[in-house]
């Protein structure tokens, strides 16, 4: 007998039973299913609506439930369609019928709205802590080879010499962001929704502030309504997630094309690569290639949610039990691509003789020869072309604009000057970029210490919040 089959005469079809259950994924919510029982069981007591006695057999037989859910000892079953009606099934199996009185004040339709804000709220704070890895590994590594030069590219094309470090912290920035994003949607993940009941809140005497701050939630949704059927924060969840997925999945291109004996930049630890059936002397990137194509699925689910709740009226339907699947496995693929990347940049070695034998080449100091005739009064489009047809010049005579005499310099603009050697070197060019955000080396060194100050921040703000 369903737990809601009193109004009906038939039992459900075993194909309606089949579809309509979700047991099969938000199990994954036992523990924060749990949790909001036991503070509302305990809310009801001290609201007088549940004895004393009550409240301490349905605690305990909660807790007996969840440590055999830990121990692997409960099968669920799905007769009783989610998490929320096995559990209660279990609860009166447990304690006899006065486990029945747990949802007593409330609905599954507010109840399912606390287990996920619950269980995004822990996520969300795993995931910060995945990003300050990730971002320490970035800022370490920089650090590390803030001398190495490589060239930057537009294009794919080779443009200017940049610093590695400062291309590492562009990253860093990146993932920064991504931090603020999820923080910043902290602030409603974290508003709580139980005594919203099904759609109208409940006629008895709940204190729904007891159950928040036992919970640890900073406020209540003022609308009942908008309790039920808000799955805006986890919109906002999915947006920041995928975007942390297209960051990380850039990263992984660049460390794809840089492993490879093309580029030859860096060299990925054995331990996150795999080889070849057929062929033994490959090392694939696979980590990389896998971070990058898992990307699509979770901004996937972002399209399917959004999808969903485009056109469904006030208030819960069941088209939003699909809001679950897709936050389930975007937290799984992203937490495990979080977890992979960080010891992977860690562990790479990075070649910086190949970075910066690659910078020698392809012209990229062309732009600071252009400069350079400007600071002597050349107007900006002259020195362009004049530049311009010195490297149609040196690709003529398979030459670096290094290797040109000050003669080869002067017969196409009599301004460029003897110290134009000195200011084509890769490292001058580098360091002439000194603006703030520049390549040059003491900006870079700013960077770093900037860094690690918004790391530091991201800590505190960890060791601050709720979970």
């Amino acid at each position: 007998m369903k737990l809601w089959g009193g109004r009906f005469t038939k039992p459900t079809n075993q194909l309606v039973e089949e579809y309509t259950a979700s047991i099969g994924f938000d199990r994954v919510l036992v523990e924060e299913d749990i949790r909001g029982s036991l503070a509302h069981v305990r809310m009801l007591g001290r609201c007088g609506i549940l004895e004393p006695e009550e409240v301490e057999a349905i605690a305990g037989g909660l807790k007996r439930i969840r440590e055999r859910v830990r121990a692997g000892e409960v099968r669920f079953s799905e007769a009783y369609e989610d998490i929320h009606m096995n559990i209660e099934k279990l609860l009166i199996d447990e304690i006899g019928p006065l486990g029945g009185k747990l949802h007593t004040g409330r609905s599954r339709n507010d109840q399912v709205a606390l287990d996920m804000h619950l269980y995004v709220r822990a996520r969300t704070v795993d995931l910060v802590r995945g990003l300050v890895q990730l971002r320490s590994a970035l800022v370490e590594k920089a650090e590390e080879h803030i001398d190495a030069i490589l060239p930057g590219y537009t294009h794919l094309q080779r443009a200017q010499p940049v610093r590695f470090s400062h291309h590492l912290l562009a990253y860093a920035d990146m993932f920064r962001r991504d931090t603020e994003r999820l923080i910043d949607g902290y602030k409603r993940v974290n508003t709580m929704p139980l005594g919203a009941g099904a759609i109208a809140g409940t006629t008895f005497p709940i204190d729904r502030c007891q159950v928040a701050e036992e919970l640890g939630f900073d406020r209540l949704y003022d609308n009942s309504m908008d309790a039920v059927s808000d799955r805006d924060y986890l919109m906002e969840f999915l947006n920041a997630a995928s975007l942390m997925m297209i960051h990380l999945s850039r990263l992984s291109e660049e460390l794809v094309l840089w492993s490879s004996e093309e580029f030859g930049y860096v060299e990925l630890d054995d331990a996150f690569c795999t080889g070849s059936s057929m062929m033994p002397q490959k090392k694939n990137p696979d980590v990389p290639e896998l971070i990058r194509g898992k990307t699509g699925r979770v901004m996937g689910h972002w399209v399917a949610l959004a999808t969903t709740l485009k056109a469904l009226p006030l208030t819960y339907n069941k088209d939003m039990q699909e809001d679950k699947e897709g936050i389930f496995d975007t937290v799984t693929t992203l937490s495990g691509a979080l977890s992979l990347t960080a010891p992977m940049i860690a562990g790479m070695r990075v070649k910086e003789e190949r970075m910066r034998q690659n910078a020698e080449q392809g012209f990229t100091n062309a732009t600071d020869l252009a400069d350079d005739l400007v600071n002597s009064g050349v107007p900006f489009r002259e020195a362009h072309e004049v530049v311009g047809r010195l490297v149609l010049y040196c690709l003529r005579e398979n030459k670096r604009l290094l290797d040109l005499s000050l003669d080869e310099f002067r017969s196409f603009h009599p301004s460029i000057r003897e110290d134009v050697y000195q200011k084509l070197r890769v490292d001058h060019v580098a360091d002439a970029r000194s603006v703030d955000g520049g390549t040059a080396k003491h900006r870079v060194e700013e960077a770093l210490v900037k860094k690690k100050r918004e790391i530091d921040e991201t800590l505190h703000w960890l060791d601050t919040v709720n979970t």
